[in-house]
């Protein structure tokens, strides 16, 4: 075969295989988005390093804790990768003292939200196994796994109000923990934000077709209620009384980043965990159902890829930014995923690392 051959048998087999890649099924239906353009990062949000002041926290004993709570005793609970809530006993001023850490449960799952209720109950949301809450020794009942007959396929946060009702989200009805990039390029919007009363058994779909729904915040008051929008970019709040009551607007949007974990004090801040900042590849692509239908066949090292920055902005309860903690470089917190303050200090979760990030405020 002369050389001419080979090349036109060679560029007629790679058209064959482009037209059969183009005709394989893809994993997703995508719809077309067009991103806002991105806030200027200037002013409040100009980069610093105020989170390279962060301690790491059993460093190496855990991976992924996506979300922590810390209990009556001060003792530090996170959810990891391989569906462990560990407890961290926290080391004291004593010279040579050192953390203690240890299995509290075993869901089986992936747990992601933690909130201690009133009677000392850790109410977990685990993506892959409902709303959980785990006693003092560590015994497990399942709450609750569907809403309205629609399964939860992603239930990620929640918050707890006085009266002992929870406040949670499902984040995706169709994509479960792990597709989660699959539905950020599918942006569709397949979110729920719900309510559950432990006491009658009773549940409530308050907002669905929400973007990613992820991190839950209530207010001081418990007048409203937050629900990040990851894949948006924005918060929603859904009013619990006054005259707006049963009606929901947007708390802040066109943030930066993808909000990934939101918390209270209780005293009028709201922390607001970014898992990365914005992505130009991304946002290019998004307008193009196409492109991304053809993204969604290629393995996941060729997707875009998130930029390691960590980010955590502080927030009033009217939606203004107060406060901003970088890592611009990545190279000390390089994402964020809860932040909850706790007796002066910020604990930081996280999706993927090894340890539990605190930083005194």
């Amino acid at each position: 075969m002369s050389q001419a051959s080979r090349i036109g048998w060679f560029g007629f087999m790679s058209l064959v295989a482009l037209l059969i890649f183009v005709l394989l099924p893809a994993p997703i239906d995508p719809e077309a988005y067009k991103p806002p353009t991105p806030p200027s990062m200037t002013g409040l949000l100009a980069p610093n390093q105020e989170l390279k002041a962060v301690e790491r926290i059993a460093e190496g004993q855990l991976h992924g804790p996506e979300d922590v709570a810390l209990d009556r005793k001060g003792r530090l609970y996170a959810g990891t990768h391989d569906g462990h809530i560990i407890r961290v006993t926290l080391a004291s001023a004593a010279e040579g003292a050192a953390e203690q850490v240890e299995t509290f449960a075993t869901t089986g799952g992936r747990p992601l939200g933690l909130h201690f209720d009133a009677s000392g109950r850790l109410i977990v949301a685990d993506a892959a196994k409902g709303l959980l809450a785990i006693d003092p020794a560590g015994q497990i009942e399942t709450l609750i796994t569907q809403v309205d007959d629609l399964p939860f396929a992603f239930t990620d946060d929640l918050d707890i109000a006085r009266d002992g009702r929870i406040y949670f989200s499902d984040a995706s009805w169709r994509f479960g923990y792990g597709q989660h990039l699959e539905d950020l390029l599918e942006a569709k919007p397949r979110g729920r934000l719900l309510r559950y009363d432990p006491a009658s058994g009773e549940s409530e779909v308050l907002l669905s077709d929400l973007y990613f729904a992820n991190g839950v915040a209530l207010s001081s008051d418990e007048d409203f209620v937050l629900v990040n929008e990851t894949y948006r970019y924005r918060i929603t709040r859904y009013w619990l009384e006054g005259p707006k009551k049963g009606t929901s607007d947007i708390f802040a949007d066109n943030l930066p980043g993808f909000p990934d974990g939101v918390s209270s004090n209780r005293r009028g801040t709201f922390w607001v965990a970014f898992y990365t900042v914005r992505n130009p590849a991304l946002e290019r692509l998004h307008p193009h159902p196409w492109l991304k239908r053809q993204m969604s066949k290629l393995p996941r090292f060729v997707w875009p890829k998130p930029q390691a920055y960590g980010l955590v902005l502080a927030l009033d309860e009217n939606g203004v930014i107060q406060r901003t903690l970088q890592d611009p470089s990545g190279e000390r917190v390089p994402q964020t995923t809860s932040a909850e303050e706790f007796d002066g200090k910020l604990y930081l979760g996280n999706l993927d690392r090894v340890w539990i990030g605190r930083l005194n405020l």
